[in-house]
């Protein structure tokens, strides 16, 4: 028998039954077939059940629906698709033998290129990374952030990806603690969210690897040429609150980013944004909580009780999600907003202020010149102001800003 073997997360989208049914005209003999971390939807077909040579069959963190076929496969993973097995233990999982996530494969040690699958990810040796950035080159940097530098590179195949250097890659912990929280980081797999592609770590050395997005950052499009019209303006401030929504209430334990805004939100091939830096804040304070001992974040997104107690949650992501949604309206970084104003007032005093007085206009940035649409920004600037109130519980949900950004449940507000 004759399959296609993918490797993990190919980012295949929309795909479901369809695609599935053409698995049989593959081109390399193999027993084992791989779909994991896809957005695969539909119907599981029945005729995957039919496959009787393979020994094993991994269609999790999809979206596939049942009804579930009775696979012959030894080993056979469905855990991570929201309709028929989200969590392990529902109905259509019972009597199946699923995929340890800790699983090894490929464990030679002498290959230069060798790479060790763990789970979802793949494991890299240092010096590999070392020459697919050219030695963490000047010439390779993508940036700088609170959490490390991050370089451009090429895997031996052509891949281009980003490698993150984290910072103090000592204080971090210890190699099995490392490992099971970029395990959890790989769990969280949404096409709004830039997926981890794999790790590095040594004894001092701590690494990520991501895909490489050819468009950067929202930020950098910020004041750029060409600039962003007012529709991408409107499609990425809803992509990244739907990515933010999945972090807050699809992943367990959830994940509070503690650090949104235009630098950390991404724009894929398609211009579609991804959410990045997710759960690395708790990765590097290495604590069981969410009550730190230092503030993670940037000047200008922080909200005040995060800022004041070090205890961060959904709404701390709330906040800085309402300054993302003035700095797309703007074109300018939060920093800046005072300085434009050419006052020292608080940014957001300013912008309610601009509000009271039915001056929004005045906010927009100027690039656009008249190409936006006046209802749509009036809605827009309600939604940053809801998500900036001083007390967290005057915030929305993040599935309620969801709902706002998609027409429904602003004027409720």
């Amino acid at each position: 028998m004759k399959l296609f073997c993918f490797g993990f997360g190919n980012g295949l989208s929309g795909l479901g039954h369809s695609y599935l049914s053409f698995l049989g005209l593959g081109m390399a003999p193999s027993n084992r077939l791989r779909l994991n971390n896809n957005s695969l939807s539909g119907e599981i077909p029945v005729s995957l059940a039919n496959m009787s040579q393979l020994n094993l069959v991994d269609l999790s963190f999809n979206n596939l629906s049942g009804p579930v076929p009775k696979f012959p496969a030894k080993k056979f993973n469905i855990v991570g698709n929201s309709l028929i097995c989200a969590t392990g233990s529902e109905p259509d999982c019972k009597g199946m033998q699923l995929l340890p996530m800790s699983m090894t494969l490929n464990s030679s040690e002498n290959r230069h290129h060798e790479e060790v699958s763990l789970g979802n990810l793949r494991r890299f040796q240092f010096k590999d990374l070392q020459i697919a950035t050219k030695n963490f080159s000047n010439k390779n940097s993508l940036g700088k952030g609170g959490f490390g530098h991050v370089y451009k590179g090429h895997l031996p195949d052509g891949t281009p990806v980003a490698v993150k250097r984290l910072n103090d890659g000592n204080a971090i912990g210890g190699e099995k603690q490392f490992q099971t929280e970029v395990e959890k980081i790989s769990l969280a797999v949404h096409r709004n969210l830039l997926r981890l592609y794999g790790f590095c770590m040594t004894q001092s050395k701590k690494l990520l690897v991501y895909p490489y997005m050819s468009n950067g950052s929202v930020a950098s499009h910020l004041r750029a040429k060409p600039v962003l019209d007012w529709g991408t303006r409107k499609r990425i401030v809803l992509e990244a609150a739907r990515g933010l929504l999945y972090l807050h209430k699809q992943c367990d334990p959830k994940i509070i980013h503690r650090d949104v805004k235009a630098e950390n939100i991404l724009l894929n091939d398609y211009c579609e944004a991804v959410v990045r830096d997710f759960g690395l804040a708790k990765l590097l304070d290495h604590q069981d909580t969410h009550v730190t001992t230092a503030v993670r974040g940037t000047v200008g997104h922080i909200a005040p009780e995060y800022l004041s107690t070090g205890q961060s949650s959904e709404k701390t992501d709330v906040f800085g999600f309402g300054i993302l949604l003035l700095e797309l309206i703007t074109g300018m970084r939060a920093i800046e907003f005072g300085k434009a104003a050419n006052q020292k007032r608080v940014m957001l005093d300013w912008v309610r202020k601009i509000h009271q007085e039915k001056k929004l206009d005045v906010l927009v940035d100027k690039d656009l010149k008249i190409n936006y649409d006046r209802i749509e920004l009036e809605e827009m600037v309600k939604v940053a102001l809801l998500c900036t109130q001083y007390l967290p519980g005057h915030r929305p949900k993040m599935s309620e800003i969801v709902r706002m950004l998609e027409g429904d449940g602003l004027a409720e507000r």
